[in-house]
């Protein structure tokens, strides 16, 4: 049985299937130890098979694209907290309680005309 799932974060996508099986995660061709580097974005990957306690029950096969790595592991995350929300309707407490579920909206400000970014304005001569 496959989950599909997909999460966002910023401009981050990231596209997954779950299936049951040992635990393997593969992001765009690689282990998700070598995709992302730091064990900062490695915990926030795991974050929602942890809550679950479901570690090595789902090998987990993702492709991410746009953003940065930050973003990808964040949209990462929330795909993954989806897909076990599709096999059991029960996690969903659990998910929940660590703020899994909830997709992160912000994103950056667009720049506005006249002006050299979203908020900064040109310096302002009197004279």
């Amino acid at each position: 049985m496959d989950y599909l799932a997909t999460g966002r974060r910023k401009t981050s996508v990231a596209t997954i299937r779950m299936r049951p099986g040992s635990g393997v995660i593969e992001v765009n061709g690689k282990s998700f130890e070598d995709y992302f580097p730091t064990i900062s974005l490695q915990n926030l990957v795991l974050k929602p098979l942890e809550a679950t306690k479901s570690n090595h029950q789902f090998d987990v096969v993702a492709k991410a694209t746009g953003g940065g790595t930050v973003g990808q592991a964040g949209a990462l995350s929330l795909a993954i907290a989806r897909a076990l929300l599709q096999s059991n309707e029960e996690l969903r407490i659990s998910l929940r309680a660590e703020g899994l579920l909830t997709r992160d909206p912000r994103m950056k400000e667009r720049k506005k005309s006249g002006q050299p970014g979203a908020r900064k304005r040109f310096q302002f001569s009197k004279r």
